[in-house]
């Protein structure tokens, strides 16, 4: 398991990845971000699913872009090329590979900026090479590992929000997941495009570089509980005189 997030602001996209790839009894590292980059046009591409399908995808993606990359002027155009690579190996290895117990997986977020969209896109791209465009409404996406740290950005993010905003609550989601999740961990990698200036950003991070934001944040978690205006929840500890008499 994985966990990718795609961040959609107005001020632009960002991604991040953890990096942990989990294999029967083997832990490694390796990164989870695809990057293209040249003037005016700028995308990245983060996966979540079989390792062998997603290096295959890739691999056939980087020919791709090697003979075609200047045909693509808007990142829809892109993500299709993408798609089809991946619905290519699903005919070369679908077969064998759930004859083997194993299920065709890949997921993907592709966001960037190309020279004729009129702002950043990012996409959500399926096994079955079809995608959907993440909106305004929920202006977010995560793949792999989705439901411990998807909480804490239903209750933060918006679209209006700062991609250093976003990054923050991103971080938070990941250690959320980081936390209950044995198949996720440090370090993590960054990516971030601002809108009109297609240039790529990318870190990675240490625990040692961020674990004292975990802290900071359990601290102020705790703090907040034990100070919520929750009186009418005293009541739990009353006896409730009306069962008493019934009784």
């Amino acid at each position: 398991m994985t966990y990718c997030l795609g961040i959609l602001s107005k001020e632009g996209v960002a991604g991040l990845a953890d990096t942990r790839i989990t294999s029967g009894n083997d832990t490694t590292t390796a990164k989870k971000i695809y990057t293209v980059q040249r003037d005016k046009h700028s995308f990245f591409i983060m996966t979540s699913g079989l390792r062998s399908v997603r290096d295959k995808a890739i691999t056939y993606f980087g020919e791709v872009i090697e003979a075609q990359d200047q045909k693509f002027t808007k990142l829809y155009k892109a993500v299709n090329q993408f798609g089809e690579q991946v619905k290519r190996v699903a005919l070369e290895d679908k077969r064998v590979l759930e004859e083997a117990g194993l299920q065709f997986n890949l997921f993907s977020i592709v966001g960037g900026q190309l020279e004729e969209d009129r702002e950043p896109k990012l996409y959500l791209l399926y096994p079955q090479g079809n995608w959907i465009e993440v909106g305004p409404g929920t202006p977010y996406v995560i793949i792999g590992n989705t439901g411990f740290g998807n909480p804490i950005l239903k209750r933060s993010l918006t679209h209006d929000s700062s991609l250093e905003f976003g990054l923050k609550s991103g971080f938070l989601s990941f250690d959320a997941t980081r936390i209950s999740a044995n198949d996720v961990d440090y370090p993590i990698d960054t990516v971030v495009l601002r809108k009109d200036e297609y240039h790529l950003i990318e870190h990675r991070f240490e625990e040692k570089e961020l674990g004292h934001i975990s802290e900071f944040w359990n601290t102020r978690l705790r703090d907040g509980i034990d100070k919520l205006p929750a009186v009418a929840l005293s009541r739990a500890f009353t006896p409730n005189e009306q069962m008493s008499l019934l009784e």
